[in-house]
């Protein structure tokens, strides 16, 4: 049985791998070496995957688990990685006291039966603006914490958002909060060390601030074509000096980030950072 350090580097081109920093150029269907040409060459291609996506171009059951979850990952990264909708094999960590759902216990898979509950259980059609936010930042922060895949969890995550969110009378504007605001709001929702429940009251703002109601003057056309320029708008590769920008959400006491341990984030795409 292969160790978790082999487990890791298995993901990536041995002859990229950086085995102090733990990074290195993850195996892609391109073969594709360079860091920054595979980073523009991912986004193009799960840009159209997405398309498709968001157009109704693709039949995705609408079941609100762990296979909804996947199909939406296989679709966006068919064309990238061998390994699109499958679970990762390794741990991963991203500046969280306990890191996401550890793959060896099957957490995964029970925090994403706790994602299907929250959404087949709510009366998503009863909710105003403040209900809607509350209980899609208890949707996303299991869905976060969940953490699937490899690579490519935020853009699958927000597909799956826009799924539930056709359930009820609002969708999201995703570009009306920064990459760093949307990021530091995830991060401080993941569990406390030890514990499993996550803290979506951390991503209630984010959520506030970027659901709108939709306008019953637009058409499907319409409004597909404004969710698309949302996702991309946020899914776009952006410049370290403003990914690292200070977001504003506020720290919890006890917060560490604890030693490197491989699979904390510590690349762009493509590099192995997870995203």
């Amino acid at each position: 049985m292969a160790s978790a350090q082999e487990a890791w580097e298995a993901y990536f081109y041995p002859e990229t791998f950086d085995r102090a920093a733990g990074r290195g150029v993850l195996r892609n269907l391109f073969d594709e070496r360079d860091p920054e040409v595979l980073a523009l060459l991912e986004y193009a291609s799960t840009t159209d995957r997405q398309a498709e996506l968001m157009g109704g171009l693709v039949d995705v059951p609408r079941t609100y688990d762990a296979a909804h979850l996947r199909a939406i990952h296989r679709y966006l990264f068919q064309d990238v990685y061998e390994w699109a909708g499958e679970y990762r094999t390794v741990n991963i960590f991203k500046g969280t006291p306990r890191g996401f759902a550890d793959v060896t216990t099957g957490e995964v898979d029970r925090y994403l039966g706790d994602v299907h509950a929250l959404v087949t259980k709510t009366r998503w059609g009863q909710l105003d603006r403040e209900g809607f936010a509350q209980r899609a930042a208890a949707v996303f922060a299991y869905v976060n914490q969940a953490h699937p895949f490899r690579e490519g969890n935020g853009r699958a995550s927000k597909v799956f958002m826009e799924h539930v969110a056709e359930l009820s009378r609002f969708t999201f504007a995703y570009d009306r909060v920064s990459p760093a605001q949307w990021n530091e709001a995830s991060k401080w929702s993941g569990p406390d060390l030890l514990a499993y429940e996550p803290h979506p009251g951390e991503l209630v703002p984010v959520f506030r601030a970027i659901a709108v109601e939709r306008s019953s003057a637009s058409t499907p056309e319409m409004d597909s074509a404004s969710r698309q320029r949302s996702l991309l708008s946020a899914a776009y590769p952006r410049a370290a000096t403003e990914a690292t920008r200070p977001g504003a959400a506020s720290p919890r006491a006890g917060y560490r980030s604890g030693p490197y341990l491989p699979g904390r984030g510590h690349g762009d795409a493509g590099r192995g950072r997870e995203r």
